[in-house]
């Protein structure tokens, strides 16, 4: 399935949490760097895709989430610094709600999955802000000083916020501590670091990478401690935040660009979805299922983790992957600088015995 979003180049796509059949997607003329934006809010029907709602922006839209408590809303990030609060329920094409605190474009935005009552959003100004949709101005500024490209709570805790930034590091923010020390900072984890060998003490000396930008990350929806990121380098990685010195878990290689998006699978432990500047998305297991063969012991974690298959239909960068929460595993929304929004099964470009592991 297949929806045009001509004139303007995808930058992000969400399925609704309610509905199997909604999906939003955000949007920007010229490539998003210059110019409006525009938001569908679209349905899925036998007859394909089609638009229940389009807005328009004055400024760049880059990314969205839907609000946890209420299905007709969704809240948008933008070029000019803004965060916008679309209700499809309004007769209006305009936003009900409207916030403008970052200085630079507004990257990012997660809802909290726990209370469901708060979200949060990061920038290029090098922040991320802590949100109260009945409020009129965020309720906490946390310093991150560099362009932050993606935030996020955790899955299972109202308090604990991630983000990844243009320094090469994964921070991790927990708001029950005193924020006066370190602005809540409890983890700062070099991306780019690499994890020592079994049985050695400093790690692999000559197996080592240079600092390049991270662009994306999520958190593990059933290890609620452990994190992928990627970005420039190409490299996929993970990260477990109980041992936060120990470097990546697992090291995915085989994107020839720029990775864009990752989302994990909200069916699967082991299983997430990429979408990169090479123009594929494409669909891992990370090594951790039970069922896959121990690692040897004198292997780094490069020999840890799986591509299992990979969509290379879009003609431009993919900019925006989700999956769906409902029905038969597998269906999954992508969107790229195509123009295109494309609904697809993951089964479909895997090897029988991949595929099987999908209801």
């Amino acid at each position: 399935m297949e929806f045009r979003t001509a004139g303007y180049n995808g930058y992000a796509v969400k399925y609704s949490p309610y509905f199997d059949s909604r999906l939003a997607v955000v949007a920007s003329a010229n490539f998003g760097l210059v110019g409006n934006g525009r938001v569908y809010i679209l349905g899925l029907d036998a007859n394909g895709i089609h638009a229940e709602r389009v807005y328009d922006t004055p400024d760049s839209v880059y990314d969205l989430a839907w609000a946890e408590r209420n299905e007709t809303q969704v809240i948008v990030g933008g070029g000019d610094g803004s965060i916008k609060l679309f209700d499809t329920k309004s007769p209006d094409n305009f936003p009900v709600q409207e916030w403008k605190e970052h200085n630079r474009e507004v990257y990012s935005v997660n809802y909290n999955l726990v209370t469901k009552d708060s979200f949060v959003s990061s920038s290029w100004d090098g922040t991320v802000k802590v949100w109260d949709p009945v409020r009129p101005n965020s309720l906490l500024t946390l310093p991150t000083h560099s362009c932050t490209y993606s935030t996020a709570f955790a899955p299972r805790s109202p308090s604990i916020i991630s983000a990844v930034s243009s320094d090469s590091h994964l921070r991790i923010f927990d708001l029950r501590t005193n924020p006066s020390s370190a602005n809540h900072l409890v983890h700062l984890i070099p991306i780019h670091g690499y994890p020592p060998m079994p049985g050695s003490t400093y790690g692999p000396p000559r197996q080592t990478y240079a600092p390049s930008e991270c662009l994306t990350h999520d958190w593990n929806k059933y290890r609620d401690t452990v994190i992928a990121t990627a970005g420039v380098d190409q490299l996929i990685r993970t990260f477990d935040i109980r041992n936060p010195k120990a470097g990546p878990v697992a090291i995915l290689r085989g994107h020839d660009y720029a990775v864009r998006k990752l989302s994990w699978s909200p069916h699967l432990s082991d299983v997430l979805l990429s979408g990169s500047y090479d123009m594929t998305a494409r669909v891992w297991s990370d090594g951790s299922n039970a069922n896959a063969p121990s690692r040897p012991a004198n292997l780094g974690p490069e020999a840890w983790g799986d591509e299992l298959g990979r969509m290379n239909v879009h003609t431009e960068f993919v900019t925006g992957v989700d999956w769906c929460l409902f029905g038969a595993e597998g269906w999954v929304a992508t969107t790229a600088w195509d123009e295109r929004v494309c609904v697809w099964d993951v089964r479909s470009v895997m090897n029988p015995a991949n595929a099987s592991r999908f209801n």
